[in-house]
């Protein structure tokens, strides 16, 4: 494969801190209360099919009349959805702050709600500012289901062999190089770093290792 020139990157957890803990540390006791009440009310699937497209308002009415003894939790995860992200993966962000500076075209794909993918452009500006993006929420599709890739490609005219994508989940990453990416399974800002550092892409200094 010839070496990547384009950058396209997973958001939650590459970019973002993105845990449901966050917020609900606030609100119950300990994390053994957080598991209970995430096992119980299936909060995983049940945010999975958010970032399917599923709304926010339906949703939590839904849930909230199968628990009713968790409405209040399940009704924050809408309201203070911006508290399940602790904040920026600096690192990561500073590589992408590098790559824009560099002239380093960066995409993005992310399991997203729609709705939510808004707020946190609106609230972390740098995610404004791909060349291009595709959320999950808005196209009915999910990673690592083939079909989100080739919206990509096809939208933005990009070849896959040409792209170097990074996302946290091992089988969003495998999906990707079936579809002939490179492919980074992201563990830390500095690992990144080096990775796109052997594929001769420009990463910060700081992060550089050299």
């Amino acid at each position: 494969m010839p070496a990547p020139t384009t950058v396209v990157f997973d958001i939650g957890n590459v970019l973002l801190d993105w845990d449901p803990r966050h917020l609900y540390r606030k609100l119950f006791a300990d994390d053994a209360a957080i598991a209970r009440f995430m096992d119980t009310v299936g909060l995983s699937d049940w945010n999975r099919d958010l970032d399917r497209g599923g709304r926010f308002d339906d949703a939590v009415a839904a849930l909230s009349a199968r628990h009713p003894d968790h409405a209040e939790a399940i009704t924050a995860f809408h309201h203070r959805w911006v508290e399940t992200v602790s904040g920026p993966i600096h690192g990561s962000m500073a590589i992408l702050s590098h790559l824009r500076d560099s002239g380093v075209p960066d995409y993005a794909i992310t399991n997203f709600s729609s709705e939510k993918f808004r707020i946190a452009q609106a609230t972390w500006p740098e995610l404004a500012g791909f060349r291009g993006v595709v959320v999950s929420g808005d196209e009915g599709l999910l990673k690592p289901e083939p079909a989100i890739y080739r919206v990509l490609f096809d939208r933005y005219g990009l070849d896959p062999a040409a792209c170097v994508f990074v996302d946290d989940s091992p089988g969003n990453v495998a999906a990707a190089a079936d579809l002939g990416m490179h492919a980074l399974h992201f563990v830390s800002a500095e690992r990144f770093a080096a990775d796109l550092t052997d594929f001769g892409l420009p990463v910060p200094a700081t992060l550089s290792g050299r």
